[in-house]
């Protein structure tokens, strides 16, 4: 206790338990490691019990066992404070809360089997409340804790989804005499009420069981202060638990046949799985979580435990396994053989990646100097910085506050709405193709959910345009809309020309066609894109052939700073400006504005998907009553030639246009303007030439552009700026950068700069000019 809060200690700056050595904490470790594997042990020999033993039956000798061996080596009556009534009563409840907890987790067991059971149900409550904390509160950790909680969630769909088990898939077809008692038929239907296969049902049940489990032990911590520690309440709890169970095996007992013909045999099984599953693991995980720090007991325990039963699920089954556990293996029992998907690895792997973030401590709020200590010797820290930051916030609030963004604004809510009713017809028409078993309707409807995906990225990126301009992305995220445009351009092409190879195929040997469930998918698909071509057309009028920015324009006085300097030039690009040292005068100038709105590629790119959507189903509307009628096969690829071209050539002008925006051409709409602008910046009063005029559009509605400026050395800059800002702005440019240069400034760069002939070519050319009495300069 005095080595805890010795000088040395403090002087380290750091607060908490002490320091253990490497040496000795390897030892912890493999401890937990080989803990770890031996409960991965005990649960697949609790899976194969299960099949012979009743749950109740089952989950009785372990905590009967567990409490005689606790009594021995612990002694809860002896040692500690007397229990009073009140306090035997919340034993009785923990109790009760704890056979619950046990009861729905291996019954989770005997429906997903083992190593899914460890994969769900297994994770340390730091892991769990961790994720709880980014899904629910509005401090969840940053954006790794966030990463971390989105890959336990892909761990748990890919189980869900993927996990195509066929020896799990047969259990689904459970006969009648499975339900050996009320209390399994009652967990059973209540599965089936769900209307999934029970192993998958069993995912969802563990799920639920584990924020049960993480509850019960924050009660647990609590109630452990008041009884005399976690050892002796867990040493009560076994005790009071295997008493509440006892009625109950005994009318099981009684009413129900036993499947064990030899309870000797399971001896030695019942004795493994109450040593590694219900005393040792909670002993070491008391010492390692003393001597390390919690977080790194759980990431290290959850990697082994995965591993451990990725193992075991794959050598269960081994003849030399089978050998091995043929002395303690109940008769007549036959083998199981646990299968490994690839949906079960995928979503090891995902449950050990995230168990690793989660469980890692935070970085922000644990750094702070030590400042000094208080009278009573307590070390006072100051947390500043990082330590204060705010982090990440939770998943509800960042879906919230999204979709009031995205319905704020016309073109991301036009999205969104047509998205949803998008999603809705897709579903149904799944769900219609389920259950009269149609191939057609499942497969249009996963067609149209690809469609769903383009939309998708229209939204996203309509959404990131609104984002706030950063100091690393200084010009905002206006482009992400002429990228989005430019992908769902990309796409369009790519099925077009796969629709057209394909129909010139079936050109040369038309297949046959079954019309049935054409027509009815086809008009429900050409109603929902009408929809959509209604509220798109405004994309496709404004993003024309010539994306004229004049078109639903609108602009914003502009504003323009400068400086003057001695001895400098000024330089501005983004708002900042630098001077470097000469002999002249110097000024810079900048604006910005918002001018007129340009070509939107990214609704442009919506439109067009809604397009040859709704052309497909004309297209299909076509060709089924051609056959129907005419019985014409041919004129299915006829029409998919004719629809694949015309998208392919309603394209070309989107991708054209989105080239151009991300080659920083000189905006087409506005040549003719920024030419006849330029003219008239040559003709400015004072002003000699310019030079490296760049203009582009950076999105819809921004046109930036920067010019060098060589002016006289007796004119004011910022009347020059101010000219030639109004000057552009009327061309379109609403986001300008002016440099300003002097004759100073050329005979002091004429020295250090490395392109001396053209600065000397230059100045030689100023010298020339002759300049009249009015100022009118002669060449």
């Amino acid at each position: 206790m005095e080595d805890k809060y010795s000088s040395n200690v403090l002087s380290g700056g750091k607060l908490g338990m002490v320091e253990v050595p490497n040496s000795r904490l390897t030892r912890y470790i493999v401890l937990l490691v080989i803990t770890k594997v031996l409960k991965a042990l005990g649960i697949f020999e609790s899976y194969d019990i299960l099949k012979v033993v009743h749950i109740v039956q089952f989950i009785f000798i372990l905590k009967l066992g567990s409490a005689v061996i606790l009594l021995f080596f612990q002694k809860p009556f002896s040692s500690g404070k007397v229990i009073s009534k009140r306090q035997w009563i919340k034993l009785l409840k923990h109790a009760v809360f704890s056979c619950v907890i046990s009861l729905l987790g291996f019954f989770g067991l005997t429906l997903c089997g083992p190593l899914r059971t460890l994969l769900l149900f297994e994770h340390s409550d730091v892991v769990v409340i961790a994720l709880l904390g980014v899904l629910f509160t509005s401090s969840g950790g940053g954006p790794s804790k966030t990463r971390g909680a989105a890959l336990f969630i892909i761990a748990v769909i890919c189980l869900l989804l993927f996990d195509n088990d066929d020896l799990m898939a047969k259990m689904a077809e459970h006969p009648e005499g499975h339900h050996d008692s009320a209390l399994t038929h009652f967990l059973y239907t209540a599965i089936a009420f769900l209307g999934v296969a029970d192993h998958k049902g069993g995912v969802v049940l563990l799920v639920v069981s584990l924020c049960l489990k993480v509850g019960f032990h924050t009660a647990s911590r609590k109630l452990s202060v008041e009884i005399g520690g976690a050892k002796r309440l867990y040493a009560l709890d076994n005790l009071v638990s295997s008493m509440v169970l006892l009625p109950w095996v005994i009318v099981l007992s009684a009413t129900t046949e036993s499947k064990v013909e030899s309870w000797s045999s399971l001896i030695l099984p019942f004795g493994m799985i109450i040593f590694s599953v219900m005393i040792l693991e909670f002993y070491v995980d008391a010492i390692c979580s003393a001597k390390m720090e919690t977080p790194r007991c759980a990431r290290y325990g959850a990697i082994a435990l995965f591993l451990s039963a990725l193992l075991l699920a794959n050598f269960w089954t081994h003849p030399l396994t089978d050998q091995l556990r043929s002395m303690s293996k109940p008769p007549q029992q036959v083998s199981t053989e646990h299968v490994l998907s690839g949906g079960v690895i995928v979503s090891a792997v995902f449950f050990i990646m995230s168990s690793s973030i989660l469980s890692s401590p935070s970085k922000k709020g644990q750094q702070g100097t030590l400042v000094g200590y208080s009278p009573e010797g307590t070390p006072l820290y100051n947390f500043m910085g990082d330590a204060l930051q705010h982090t990440s916030q939770s998943l509800p609030r960042f879906i919230k506050d999204s979709l009031k963004q995205i319905l704020e604004e016309y073109d991301s809510r036009q999205i969104f709405y047509f998205l949803c009713l998008n999603l809705a017809f897709t579903f149904v028409e799944l769900f219609y193709g389920v259950w009269t078993n149609s191939l057609g309707l499942i497969s249009d409807g996963f067609h149209m959910l690809f469609d769903c995906s383009a939309l998708v990225l229209g939204l996203f990126a309509a959404l990131m345009t609104r984002w706030k301009a950063t100091r690393i992305f200084s010009y905002g995220y206006g482009r992400v809309e002429i990228l989005s445009g430019f992908i769902n351009g990309l796409f369009l092409m790519v099925i077009a020309f796969f629709v057209f190879v394909e129909s010139v195929t079936r050109l040369l040997d038309p297949p046959n066609i079954n019309t049935d469930m054409l027509t009815p998918v086809s008009v429900g698909g050409l109603l929902v894109n009408l929809v959509g071509i209604c509220a798109f057309s405004h994309a496709h009028s404004h993003g024309g052939k010539s994306c004229s920015s004049s078109d639903h324009g609108h602009s914003h006085h502009g504003h323009s700073h400068s400086e003057h300097s001695h001895g400098g030039h000024g330089h501005s690009h983004g708002g900042h400006g630098h001077g470097h040292g000469g002999h002249g005068h110097g000024g810079h100038g900048h604006s910005h504005g918002s001018g007129g709105g340009g070509m939107n590629a990214n609704m442009r790119g919506v439109y067009l998907h809604v397009l040859a959507d709704t052309l497909g189903s004309v297209g299909v509307i076509i060709s089924t009553i051609l056959i129907r009628q005419f019985g014409w096969l041919i004129a299915d690829p006829i029409c998919s030639l004719f629809i694949a071209t015309l998208i392919f050539l309603s394209v070309i002008p989107l991708l054209k246009d989105a080239c151009e925006v991300l080659l920083l051409r000189t905006p087409p709409e506005n040549e003719k303007d920024l030419n006849s602008a330029l003219e008239k910046i040559e003709k400015i009063e004072g002003v000699l030439s310019y030079r490296d005029p760049h203009f582009w559009r950076h999105s819809a509605n921004m046109i930036a552009g920067t010019i060098h400026l060589q002016i006289m050395s007796d004119v004011v800059e910022q009347r020059i700026i101010q000219q030639v800002t109004a000057i552009l702005k009327d061309a379109g440019v609403n986001n300008l950068s002016v440099q300003v240069e002097k004759e100073a400034y050329f005979q002091h760069m004429s020295g250090l700069s490395t392109g001396f002939q053209e600065v000397l070519a230059m100045t030689q050319q100023m010298e020339t000019m002759k300049y009249l009495k009015d100022g009118t300069c002669i060449m």
